[in-house]
């Protein structure tokens, strides 16, 4: 199908790509707004995924303040060059991580940041649940499977990567998707590498 300049400027409008990468992704996918954006979001993680590498030394340290001053956040973020540490984008994407560690109260940064007996406790927790609310018992291979499917839900819960950015409508954009779609159009390896949320009296 004919692929409009319309069509092209809301696809760009609301994944930011550029015009031609709008372009080709509504021709792959036929026209279909939906295919599109996922095409796009596909090939921004293939993007990321090489940059992801790359040493990230410069950035900045966002300071968020909430609740009339009872809330308070600072987060560092990190890029690989200067240039891009003073970027509106990226200045943007600091306030929103750290309005998101204000509003969600995440614990740790990624999974792999848990302690170990934090998950074995939370894993201990779902089986006595589990058994507790089944009338017979479950076969060990299903036991683990809903301990595993519990155990992503604590990671959404209480992980900041892991966590639905707040500003999603659809919760289906977790803030490392949202770290990913801005590598795709900077083009720079960025990463969080550490937060501090404070709140009064906590």
């Amino acid at each position: 199908m004919e692929i409009s300049a319309a069509m092209v400027k809301d696809l760009r409008e609301k994944t930011g790509a550029g015009v031609m990468d709008c372009k080709t992704a509504l021709q792959e996918c036929n026209g279909d707004f939906e295919k599109a954006i996922v095409y796009l979001r596909e090939k921004g993680l293939a993007a990321a995924a090489k940059k992801a590498s790359r040493v990230a030394n410069q950035g900045m340290i966002e300071a968020y303040i909430h609740a009339g001053g009872r809330i308070g956040v600072l987060v560092e973020l990190n890029c690989e060059t200067d240039f891009v540490a003073r970027l509106p984008e990226f200045k943007e994407l600091a306030h929103e991580i750290a309005m998101q560690i204000a509003a969600m109260r995440p614990l740790y940064l990624s999974p792999e940041d848990v302690p170990a007996e934090v998950i074995e406790q939370e894993k201990e927790n779902y089986r006595t649940l589990i058994a507790q609310e089944s009338s017979q018992p479950k076969p060990p291979k299903v036991m683990e499977q809903i301990v595993a499917g519990k155990l992503q839900k604590f990671y959404a819960e209480f992980c900041l990567l892991s966590q639905p950015y707040i500003r999603d409508e659809s919760h289906k954009l977790t803030i490392k998707d949202l770290i990913t779609d801005k590598i795709a159009k900077i083009g720079e390896n960025i990463k969080v590498r550490r937060f501090v949320r404070y709140e009064l009296g906590a």
